[in-house]
């Protein structure tokens, strides 16, 4: 058994909430055993059979910077990057001293040998979860499972909170970016699926995350309409068109509008079928 030198904490006795919904959906689908997941939402921490285990201080950001780049993490890239100050023999003993902390918390997370450092292949990281889980959402090859699995809030998903280094703000604003394309095209997925509510909820998860993207305020007047929620969509479009008048000094784009007076043409006339909202697209910031 192994004996862990760092903090341990039961999630059970603590509750449900030490990490997202859709974390726990995905990991109950891809851990197979006792697997140690590397947590960067909201980290990082490490979790393995139903603990939570903290990571020292000093080894975090050495942990982290490995588990963001795939492949082999050259030791001398790492330690320049993230020990700038001072000569390099300087960053590489700060770089031993990160991983000699690291190997007192009695899990192998990462493999090292003298020229380059990588995750062990047994961990799991929360990230490559969820971008997979955005891969296949936005390539509209997602299960249904895929489809039904939604963060709960914006910043649910929240990678390496108060972190500000260069490399650490980089990777946020890509995730972020794959994040709010996967969750525009699950919202178009599951209107055209008829799942309204759902998409919804998807595509508010957007708008309020970026209020200016205009494809998102597109797919969320899309799902309205889809349940005939005209002035619902109506609603909404008057509000993004004000948000745009205010901040931006202009307005939606003229399919977006034109979405709307089709559709009510199609209401108001007696012999039309409910309309099916088309799949457009819109700008988006």
């Amino acid at each position: 058994m192994l004996e862990f030198a760092g903090p341990v904490f039961s999630f059970r006795a603590k509750g449900a909430s030490m990490f997202p919904e859709i974390i726990r959906v995905l990991l109950h689908r891809e851990c197979h055993g006792a697997q140690p997941v590397l947590h960067l939402f909201g980290g990082p921490f490490v979790s393995l059979d139903g603990c939570r285990i903290e990571i020292p201080e000093g080894s975090k950001r050495l942990l982290a910077f490995v588990a963001l780049h795939p492949g082999r993490v050259q030791r001398s890239y790492a330690a320049g990057t993230l020990w700038p100050c001072g000569d390099d023999s300087r960053a590489a003993g700060n770089l031993r001293s990160a991983l000699w902390r690291l190997n007192k918390v009695g899990l192998e997370l990462l493999a090292v040998d003298k020229y380059a450092l990588t995750l062990h292949e047994r961990v799991l990281v929360d990230l490559h979860l969820v971008v997979a889980w955005a891969a296949r959402v936005a390539g509209e090859q997602a299960s249904i499972d895929d489809l039904h699995a939604l963060p709960s809030t914006p910043d649910a998903l929240d990678l390496l909170p108060g972190w500000y280094e260069d490399w650490a703000l980089l990777e946020r604003e890509r995730f972020r970016q794959r994040l709010l394309h996967a969750l525009e095209t699950q919202s178009r997925s599951l209107t055209r699926r008829g799942d309204h509510a759902e998409a919804i909820d998807a595509a508010l998860l957007v708008v309020s995350a970026d209020p200016l993207r205009e494809s998102a305020q597109l797919a969320l007047v899309q799902a309205h309409l889809g349940e005939n929620n005209w002035t619902e969509a109506r609603r909404c479009h008057d509000a993004y068109a004000e948000t745009l008048r205010r901040e931006l000094d202009t307005q939606p784009c003229r399919e977006f509008s034109a979405l709307l007076s089709t559709h009510l043409q199609m209401r108001r006339s007696p012999h039309s079928a409910s309309p099916r909202p088309r799949a457009l697209r819109g700008r988006s910031a």
